[in-house]
């Protein structure tokens, strides 16, 4: 995949995908919750599995965070699960999220960078 690929706003090298358990949520509530999110800069992908009472999200992580869109489910009463195993899982993505967005502003300072007329043929 590219990055034309993916809506305005995500990178492939920054996509990341969540799933974190929910509660509280409504069916009232669950498509405005879900339309809400779809909106936010950087999104590419939501969906809420209100069986299983499971969002998926699919981000670029270097423009979104994981606080963001859950401010967004607290606006609509929901709230993530309060069991250990998602409080894990939550505390590991936004790691993780964090370490993608200060990658993606950290410039390289040795080897790592190609040299200066690389790629110019010497005749």
């Amino acid at each position: 995949m590219s990055d034309l690929d993916h809506r305005v706003g995500v990178r492939e090298q920054n996509l990341v995908v969540r799933n974190l358990k929910l509660s509280h949520v409504t069916e009232e509530s669950c498509d405005e919750l879900v339309k809400e999110i779809d909106q936010l800069f950087g999104i590419d992908e939501v969906s809420y599995n209100i069986k299983e009472g499971e969002i998926h999200l699919a981000y670029d992580a270097a423009n979104v965070s994981l606080d963001g869109i859950e401010e967004v489910i607290r606006k609509y009463g929901a709230d993530v699960h309060d069991d250990w195993w998602t409080h894990t899982k939550e505390s590991y993505y936004k790691f993780v999220d964090q370490n993608i967005k200060d990658n993606s502003v950290h410039k390289p300072w040795s080897c790592h960078q190609a040299p200066s007329g690389a790629g110019r043929k010497n005749k």
